[in-house]
């Protein structure tokens, strides 16, 4: 068993997480941060990132992380490998438990960056496709169907926000919704029922996708169990799934105070959470917007007032 101590640490290695431990690297407040179980976030499973200012021909997901990961390093962030199994916000310090009990790290502050997990229908074909069609982020990869044809699954607000979004791009968006009716509000409802481009497949439910060199269509079934059940295929290029993130937020429930869905609730326009001393950035605190630039200011702005705290509260 070792211990550390540090003035600030991060939990989780996204854009959030990184972006915090440049700032806090820069104000000498020698930060370690535990990368997690997928070190660099959810843009380590993204093929291209072309919405990220500073990067005008493109990136790869992966490849910026590792840019991002550098420049941290550059003003000596410390990391740790592992993930956080067991949190103490009792008292300052904090106290950390890494990998269940084979290492802790004392925190006078700790910046939250663990994220939120898109949420899949658990098709192996999801992991087969994974950014070769399939996505969870219309935004952030609905550029790359122009003029293609595509699939959003789900059939509340946020699957019709894509859905709509995307019919500005694709040739054509079928939105598979599993009920017989639309969960969004009236007015999105409308949008998207009254857009020619958009063809909504009501009780219809995904069995599998299939590609020779990528995503090439996906094979559904109507009215599943009932006399009416039949099979039929769709030709897509892009699979988009709305249906949810989960904020990983688990170890921290009992501590912090989170929404309804789970996300940690910020204090005003602070990242201040309900523990003095502990900041949330990026999606694990942001239900709303989920973009890797989002995520990198609130990381600068967890940072800032991480900084602040101590300031104000150590002699």
């Amino acid at each position: 068993m070792s211990e550390l101590s540090t003035k600030c640490l991060i939990i989780g290695s996204g854009p959030a997480g990184y972006t915090a431990g440049i700032y806090t690297s820069r104000a000498n407040l020698s930060p370690i941060m535990v990368d997690g179980r997928q070190p660099g976030g959810q843009l380590i499973t993204t093929t291209d990132v072309e919405n990220f200012p500073g990067y005008p021909e493109g990136i790869a997901g992966p490849q910026m992380m590792e840019d991002f990961r550098a420049q941290a390093l550059r003003f000596g962030l410390k990391t740790v490998s592992g993930e956080v199994s067991e949190v103490d916000f009792s008292k300052r310090p904090f106290i950390v438990t890494i990998n269940g009990g084979s290492q802790y790290i004392m925190a006078d502050t700790i910046i939250i960056a663990t994220g939120a997990t898109a949420k899949y229908l658990g098709l192996p074909d999801e992991q087969k496709y994974m950014g070769l069609g399939v996505s969870a982020c219309a935004t952030c990869d609905g550029f790359f169907y122009r003029n293609r044809p595509v699939a959003v699954v789900g059939g509340g607000d946020t699957a019709c926000e894509e859905a709509e979004y995307l019919s500005h791009l694709a040739s054509k968006v079928y939105m598979i919704v599993r009920k017989d009716y639309l969960r969004a509000s009236k007015y999105m409802q409308k949008r998207v029922l009254e857009n020619d481009k958009i063809e909504v497949l009501f009780n219809t439910n995904t069995l599998s996708l299939f590609g020779e060199n990528g995503l090439e269509g996906a094979h559904l079934i109507r009215h599943r169990g009932s006399e009416m059940e039949e099979e039929f295929d769709i030709a897509i290029d892009g699979f988009f799934l709305a249906i949810g993130h989960t904020p990983n937020t688990a170890i921290f429930g009992d501590a912090l105070t989170l929404d309804e869905q789970g996300y940690i609730v910020t204090q005003g326009k602070s990242t201040a959470t309900n523990i003095a001393g502990v900041f949330a950035a990026g999606d694990v605190a942001d239900p709303s917007y989920q973009q890797a630039i989002s995520a990198a200011g609130s990381g600068c702005r967890a940072a800032l007032d991480a900084e602040r705290f101590l300031m104000l509260n150590d002699n």
